[in-house]
């Protein structure tokens, strides 16, 4: 008996050590070719300048190309609804905010954000600082919120109805319970002079659009969204520490793979791979000109991380009866 047993023990052990082989093959087979990254805006913001960066570390350790294709348009959507529907098996998707705010305002959109994309990892933050104009009355947030309450509300500036900054200025306003009237500006470039020039009262904009502005005196932050102060500026605090826990609203960016198309075992060793490399010291530098911070997040965490976002900005869409545009 006990031979039989053996042999019995030696050909369940030799079919594991298959069963193993072939899944290692199956992880290293991934990917066959080159690899595209499609990043749902123009050439040179920080989402495309992050992929690239992500791109040229990635390409060596995975044996193929890595090119990034700019899809931008309709607020994002036009570049996720192509990353949706590939399937090629190569194609990957640089996502922001905005591709899980944009089925909330638009339901016909085309694509569901978590339906329809594996989660590679997270790719970086980027705080929010709530500003004012350098003529505006208001020194701390405080005063902001008394300048309201004397003009009996407040315009908040935004680069787009349903952007993160409208999102974001909608919050506070549920949360401090002051009226705003939202104008919505095509882009933050067209935004900051009406903001420098006083024609706006305040608004949630980006670290790296506001940076120069702050530094010249023309704009004032008094508060910024992030966990953390902010160390670039010195003195503002966070909204978390003025009792506004709700609006930790950073702008982000994470790595996707539509649905299906990519073995588990590929998606795991490019999440593996994705956080080795936003670990490396390269990616710190490089990241920290473009003024964001790496994320270094396993698949499962970001996935959680995707579905509480999309349902989060889901509820203050519904909440305060924010339309598309």
């Amino acid at each position: 008996m006990f031979p039989i047993r053996r042999r019995g023990l030696l050909k369940c052990t030799a079919a594991g050590a298959c069963v193993l082989a072939t899944h290692a093959l199956a992880a290293q087979a991934w990917p066959t070719k080159t690899v595209r990254i499609i990043v749902p805006f123009a050439p040179g913001g920080g989402a495309d300048s992050s992929a690239r960066v992500l791109g040229d570390l990635l390409a060596p350790r995975l044996g193929h190309a890595v090119i990034v294709e700019n899809k931008p348009g309709a607020g994002s959507a036009i570049g996720v609804v192509a990353a949706a529907q590939a399937r090629d098996g190569h194609t990957l998707l640089m996502a922001s905010n905005s591709m899980v705010i944009n089925p909330s305002l638009t339901p016909q959109i085309g694509y569901d954000p978590v339906r329809d994309f594996d989660a590679v990892g997270m790719v970086s933050e980027q705080p929010l600082v709530l500003v004012v104009p350098a003529s505006s009355a208001a020194r701390s947030l405080q005063d902001l919120l008394a300048l309201a309450k004397a003009k009996g509300g407040l315009t908040a500036g935004n680069s787009g109805n349903g952007t993160l900054a409208h999102i974001a200025s909608e919050i506070f306003a549920g949360q401090a319970g002051l009226q705003i009237t939202p104008v919505a500006y095509k882009g933050e470039s067209a935004l900051l002079p009406e903001m420098i020039s006083g024609l706006v009262d305040f608004g949630f904009l980006n670290l790296p659009s506001v940076a120069p502005h702050l530094k010249s005196g023309r704009l004032r932050a008094l508060a910024v969204s992030s966990p953390q102060p902010v160390p670039d500026l010195p003195g503002v605090p966070t909204l978390r520490s003025l009792n506004y826990p709700a609006l930790e609203v950073q702008g982000w960016a994470a790595l996707l793979a539509p649905k299906g198309t990519i073995p588990a075992e590929g998606l795991n060793r490019l999440s593996t791979l994705l956080m080795d490399a936003l670990a490396s010291e390269t990616v710190k530098t490089r990241f920290a000109a473009l003024a964001v911070s790496p994320v270094v997040m396993n698949r499962q965490a970001s996935g959680k991380f995707l579905e509480a976002e999309a349902a989060r900005y889901a509820g203050v869409i519904k909440a305060r009866g924010i339309k598309a545009g």
